[in-house]
């Protein structure tokens, strides 16, 4: 019997309580008072060095990312298909399991602070308004043409059998997987930083893994790598989304020096919108979360609905229907097989092999890097605004709502897109136009040229206020992390500061090789947090586990 009770009190000592606090030095005075400066002036330094090389340099920075960007594609495609796949298991295991369903974030008594439609708008907006709107058409019009289906001669590439699978493939993209990453780093900082009371930033996620070592080097370096990752994500959404916009520019007036003949923007006219809304962003970012960035989500949300009530009402409805209800069910049936599925090359050009490792490299693996290094601004602000929700009710909302909600997008608009080309009389009318105006071009063909003008005003409008949205809400996630989690409002030059680096980074990789440059810098950049994210999940798991432990003893 004592025999028994010492062994018992052996274990009870070995498991050791929770850290719930992190020592994280930061300057009592001067321009950096509140800010960590080995963060802050480290992630400037990495950052400065990166525009410093893009501009003086621009045609060595394009080559060497190049290069360097071909080697990851070839050794790196398995991971990122594995780990993202893992993102997704952890948070659905942690939703579905009752005793860890059940916690809400911040403890028992803890309300959320925005309504339902609020929360629901703000993580939409910040994690995917831009790309849908680019992506929408681009995409399944796209995959109509070719993929991976089409590669093994399962179905044809731009006819009737290949519908379904051009919508399963676009919904891998934009489906769980994305959300699932987003909604990982988001459960781990609510968790660790509103139920265990760690400062709101990525170090606090690894705690149970290493604990105070992330008070020193170790920590600071995980939070620089966020910064840099946080910054070189938005950087491509907002590559891709001032090209629509000055695409959209161009549409409604016509002007020369916006687009080039081949159909993409001008260097000029996306460094003149670029700058437009980044003066926005940074303006709205001045004013705060509950202000600025809660109206400009509400507005996303509300012109989303309206754009989509269009596609509803005059695009291909029953076609679109047919094609959302058959693509989910495809996806869902085809998602395990999809996810962990490696296409390698075997060296032969246009051989099988290599273009479905082409295919894959080009379209998921960019995707899966895109969306990893979007997670720690989404990821953390989702954590921000998601306070007083339980677990099972975040990954509800932050996973499995909006991929439903990409889903029905895709299927209207993109669906729309293929109908009109393949049954509609459409032609290349809109397969004809680059990916930044293909979205215009269906409008144009649908409408006469008053009313398509109007509806070009209106995408152009929520384009720019998903774009501020982004833009705003990143330099603020930015700043918390500098700031080793403190969410209070910070000096205005640091938001200035933050606005204006993040447009020199953007302009600088556009001078250095346009849309390629930024997703190949974004690609580097998304590496070494795929591994900071996969420890967040163990850790996430390890905490739940050990406190399960500790409830029952």
């Amino acid at each position: 019997m004592s025999q028994h009770i010492h062994r018992q009190g052996d274990y009870k000592m070995a498991m050791k309580p929770p850290l719930t606090d992190l020592d994280i030095t930061t300057a009592t005075s001067g321009f950096y008072e509140g800010f960590s400066k080995f963060v802050t002036i480290g992630s400037k330094l990495s950052i400065g060095a990166l525009i410093l090389w893009a501009v003086v340099f621009p045609d060595v920075a394009g080559t060497a990312l190049a290069s360097v960007r071909g080697a990851i594609d070839a050794n790196t495609g398995s991971w990122y298909m594995y780990v993202v796949s893992f993102y997704i298991v952890v948070c659905l295991v942690i939703a579905l399991y009752p005793p860890t369903g059940k916690i809400r974030l911040g403890g028992v008594d803890s309300k959320p602070e925005f309504s339902s439609f609020s929360w629901f708008s703000m993580m939409f907006g910040a994690g995917i308004g831009i790309g849908m709107l680019t992506y929408a058409t681009g995409e399944p019009i796209f995959h109509f043409g070719t993929n991976p289906d089409v590669i093994v001669g399962e179905t044809t590439g731009s006819g009737a059998d290949n519908v379904r699978a051009a919508m399963k493939w676009s919904f891998l993209h934009w489906g769980f997987s994305a959300w699932g990453s987003y909604a990982i780093v988001g459960l781990a900082l609510a968790f660790f930083s509103y139920s265990r009371g760690l400062p709101l930033t990525i170090r606090s996620g690894l705690t149970p893994l290493f604990g105070r070592h992330l008070e020193g080097p170790l920590g600071h370096f995980i939070d620089i790598v966020s910064v840099i990752a946080t910054i070189l994500g938005v950087s491509v959404t907002l590559g891709y989304g001032v090209s629509q916009f000055a695409a959209g520019l161009y549409n409604i007036t016509g002007m020369e020096w916006l687009m080039k003949v081949d159909g993409t923007p001008t260097a000029i006219a996306m460094i003149f919108s670029l700058v437009i809304v980044m003066l926005l962003s940074t303006w709205s970012a001045l004013s705060g979360v509950g202000k600025g960035i809660k109206w400009l989500s509400n507005i996303n949300m509300g012109l989303s609905f309206f754009i989509l009530a269009f596609f509803l009402i005059f695009g291909s409805s029953m076609f679109a229907l047919k094609s959302l209800f058959l693509g989910m069910w495809d996806y869902i049936i085809a998602l395990p097989v999809m996810s962990l599925t490696v296409f390698k090359g075997d060296g032969v050009a246009d051989s099988v092999a290599t273009q479905l490792a082409g295919w894959q490299g080009g379209w998921t693996i960019f995707y899966w890097a895109w969306w990893i290094a979007f997670a720690p601004f989404v990821g953390l602000f989702l954590a921000r605004i998601s306070k007083g929700r339980t677990i099972r009710e975040y990954v509800l909302g932050a996973m499995i709502v909006p991929s439903v909600m990409c889903f029905v997008w895709f299927a209207f608009v993109g669906g729309t897109a293929i109908d009109l080309t393949l049954n509609g009389g459409a032609g290349d009318a809109i397969t004809g136009s680059g990916l930044s105006s293909q979205l215009f071009s269906m409008i144009n063909f649908m409408l006469s040229p008053t009313m398509a003008t109007v509806m070009s005003m209106v995408i152009v409008v929520l384009l720019l206020t998903y774009l501020v949205t982004s833009a705003d809400s990143a330099v603020l996630i930015i700043n918390t992390i500098a700031a080793a989690g403190d969410e209070s409002p910070k000096g205005r030059i640091h938001i200035i500061t933050w606005g204006v680096i993040l447009t020199l980074v953007i302009g600088a990789l556009l001078l250095a090789g346009g849309l390629g440059a930024i997703n190949t810098a974004m690609i580097i950049g998304a590496l070494p947090f795929s591994v900071v994210m996969a420890l967040m999940g163990i850790s996430l798991l390890k905490a739940l586990f050990r406190d399960a432990i500790r409830a029952k003893d």
